[in-house]
């Protein structure tokens, strides 16, 4: 009899470990880990962290080109397009692609400037958002508020200390790829600036697409 229960004990203890061991893997494996850090911006405080329009103390640069610092044109805020509700509800909201890289400034010497733990935003390319990248970004216009109802459409991620980023999960389709690299001294400036960098980059299907943002710091 004692032999029995000694038996039924071990076996009840083995699964008892088992099932400990099973949860711990499931709770830290890498799907939880990119659903957590990598989200659509309406489930974070928008407030604090998404803005599309021209933030006071940025300065508007082009990626692609390299040109230098572009000056605000006016002190007048351009009025935004009307926010085009059906061009956005054709967007798809789920996808299996993936954009990844770096985000950094280069100096006159070729080092790199990584943009350390900063936000980083895909805006779907839609009429509202060519507005914003055409008149503001690069033609340093200020410009209203965007209209809330762009932050259910954007999808971010933050990069590591050494400027690395990745957005899983993206969408087929054509997205504007923003971040912004802060940076003092080391660029040759007095007082820090936020330096914002944005490109275009297009996703398909399960696509791994690498794509750095990054610039030559005047």
């Amino acid at each position: 009899m004692t032999k029995k229960i000694l038996i039924i004990s071990s076996i009840a203890m083995l699964f008892l470990f088992s099932g400990c061991v099973q949860r711990e893997l499931v709770l830290d494996g890498p799907d939880v880990r990119q659903s957590q850090d990598n989200t659509w911006a309406n489930e974070t405080n928008v407030d604090e962290n998404v803005d599309t329009t021209d933030l006071d103390n940025e300065d508007s640069v082009t990626s692609e080109t390299e040109t230098g610092i572009t000056e605000d044109k006016t002190n007048v805020k351009m009025e935004r397009v009307t926010f085009p509700v059906a061009e956005y509800n054709h967007l798809a909201r789920t996808g299996k692609g993936t954009v990844k890289g770096r985000i950094y400034l280069k100096d006159a010497y070729e080092k790199a400037i990584p943009g350390a733990s900063t936000r980083l935003y895909l805006n779907p390319i839609t009429s509202y958002s060519k507005q914003w990248y055409n008149e503001s970004y690069l033609g340093g216009y200020k410009m209203e508020k965007a209209d809330n109802r762009l932050f259910n459409y954007l999808r971010f991620t933050a990069s590591d200390s050494e400027g690395r980023f990745a957005f899983y999960g993206v969408p087929s389709g054509s997205y504007y790829l923003i971040g912004t690299v802060k940076c003092g001294s080391e660029c040759g400036y007095s007082i820090p600036k936020n330096i914002r960098i944005a490109t275009q980059v297009s996703v398909t299907g399960n696509q791994v697409l690498e794509k750095d943002l990054k610039r030559l710091v005047d």
